[in-house]
């Protein structure tokens, strides 16, 4: 009995010393959960006001409308096909270039503008051709046409918003004959880094026009961009 009770009380004190060597996690000493990955918040898309909107469009309008000239004159110089294709595409873009200066001036004005810039179009091809086939009489000819329908473009825009300076405008229309033309010539003298070089800068400066007139509207509307 006595050997019985021994054994009894030497088992509680084993188990009180495993106890005591291995106890058992708390709350404080637990393991804590791994926090989980920070989630990288995505940021806010931007939103565009209606100016921004404004200048966005007007700046696509005129980069293609200097696209699809360099189109036509690449056609044109180097006897591409697609060059009916590629002029009825140029001539759409003026229709776009009107439609798009009509919620501010109207359906007349809007017209009238396309009808301008259409004649800037044909008048750029004679352009062209008469440069190709080196014919000075003609190409003369067509550069002072082209000119005087440069100063009908601009005494157009400046006479319906005077945030548009016909001298500046004049400046600009001319600038961009100016460097069509070099690009033309480049082209035709197969002087293509020229002619690479030619048509970044009438990109350049048609982008600085396409601002011009944007933000002269948001001037002259400044209700319509609040």
């Amino acid at each position: 009995m006595k050997k019985q009770f021994f054994l009894f009380l030497l088992g509680v004190v084993l188990v009180t010393f495993v106890s005591a060597c291995n106890p058992s996690p708390s709350k404080d000493t637990a393991a804590e959960p791994e926090p989980e990955p920070e989630k990288v918040s995505k940021p806010a898309p931007e939103v565009q006001d209606d100016a921004d909107k404004l200048q966005t469009a007007m700046r696509k309008l005129w980069e293609d409308h200097v696209t699809w000239t360099r189109n036509v004159i690449l056609c044109l110089v180097d006897n591409l096909p697609g060059s009916d294709q590629a002029v009825q595409r140029l001539l759409k873009n003026q229709d776009d270039i009107g439609d798009a200066i009509k919620p501010y001036y109207g359906d007349e004005a809007g017209a009238k503008l396309t009808s301008l810039l259409h004649d800037h179009i044909m008048i750029s091809a004679d352009v062209v051709k008469a440069a190709k086939m080196n014919n000075k009489a003609a190409l003369d000819k067509a550069n002072q046409t082209w000119s005087d329908n440069a100063d009908a473009i601009s005494a157009f825009l400046s006479g319906a918003n005077s945030n548009w300076p016909l001298g500046d405008m004049k400046g600009m229309m001319h600038d961009h004959l100016k460097l069509t033309t070099d690009e033309a010539v480049a082209r035709i003298k197969k002087d293509y880094d020229g002619d690479v070089k030619a048509y970044d800068k009438v990109h350049d400066e048609i982008l600085k026009m396409a601002d011009m007139l944007s933000e002269g509207i948001i001037k002259q509307f400044p209700d319509k961009f609040k």
